[in-house]
């Protein structure tokens, strides 16, 4: 199960996941919050959800390394997912007058680069495998 490339990289996607709920991905100031505020993961209802939707649905993925089809395609739902909850955070990011976005906004960037790595070494695997059957 580990010694598979797509398990490590879907282990640092839900490691990624996981940390984007203590680090900001934004801080800034706005008119709802006029002192300085930082935008995590736990920022609203519907981020704190994407948020584990993706860190959980890339843990889980890890063991379905028996079903690479379902795997693949779990992969993808997680490459939606994040791009999902990127355009989310784009729409709060809209509301402040002024900030900057963070160093660990680059959290999600992996995450989506580990999904997409994922993705590619289960097709690797799936074609390898049709390649051995093609051979017998």
């Amino acid at each position: 199960m580990i010694q598979r490339i797509q398990s490590v990289w879907l282990l640092l996607a839900a490691v990624a996941a996981t940390l984007s709920f203590k680090f900001e991905f934004y801080s800034g100031i706005n008119s709802i919050h006029p002192t300085f505020y930082k935008i995590t993961a736990t920022e609203s209802m519907f981020t704190l959800l994407l948020t584990v939707a993706v860190s959980g649905l890339a843990f889980f993925t890890i063991f379905l390394f028996k079903n690479r089809k379902l795997q693949f395609r779990l992969s993808i739902v997680g490459i939606l997912l994040e791009a999902l909850l990127l355009f989310v955070y784009y729409t709060l990011i809209k509301n402040y007058t002024s900030g900057s976005i963070s160093i660990w906004a680059l959290l999600h960037g992996a995450i989506l680069l580990f999904f997409f790595l994922t993705a590619r070494a289960i097709n690797k695997d799936e074609k390898l495998i049709q390649e051995s059957d093609r051979l017998r």
